[in-house]
């Protein structure tokens, strides 16, 4: 049997745990290696990212415990994915214009920093840093541009467990 056979075979609920477990190790990666380590402050639109992160692994475990409607939950991790997508591209956008017309708009960072998790969890959720700024790269790519990476990746995934056959389906 070949690997793509064996992958077409494979149930559910194993995609959706990578994608909960892929999460957790995204959120660490930015919360205690980049801040807490490296000392690089977030912005908004980094922790809007997050938000969308934290989305995604929600229903993603969400849909390994309940092992029913994968297409439901592949949809609804797409959504987050998108969205989360879209703040890295402006993101990525901001950082690519001059340092005197990157901003991240007109109080998000108030905005972000009065929602519930900054205030339960500030290590995790609370922006300080500048959206225009590059702090840190690999490879040649963002922060931004890796966070895009990923929703990209994620949204290829689920539109893939969407589009398959529940494994022992009629053919």
């Amino acid at each position: 049997m070949s690997f793509l056979q064996t992958l077409l075979r494979r149930p559910f609920r194993p995609y959706f745990f990578a994608l909960f477990a892929l999460v957790v190790f995204e959120l660490c990666f930015g919360a205690l290696y980049l801040q807490g380590t490296l000392r690089l402050d977030p912005c908004p639109l980094c922790i809007l990212q997050r938000y969308g992160l934290l989305a995604i692994g929600i229903v993603g475990l969400a849909g390994a415990l309940h092992n029913r409607a994968p297409r439901l939950y592949g949809a609804l991790i797409t959504l987050a994915a998108l969205a989360g997508g879209g703040v890295a591209v402006w993101q990525s956008w901001l950082q690519a214009n001059p340092a005197g017309i990157a901003a991240c708009g007109p109080g998000i960072g108030r905005t972000v920093n009065g929602l519930a998790f900054a205030h339960w969890w500030p290590q995790l959720f609370e922006a300080t840093g500048e959206c225009g700024a590059v702090d840190w790269t690999l490879l040649g790519l963002s922060i931004a541009h890796w966070g895009l990476v990923t929703f990209c990746g994620i949204i290829a995934v689920t539109l893939w467990l969407m589009l398959r056959r529940a494994p022992g389906a009629a053919r």
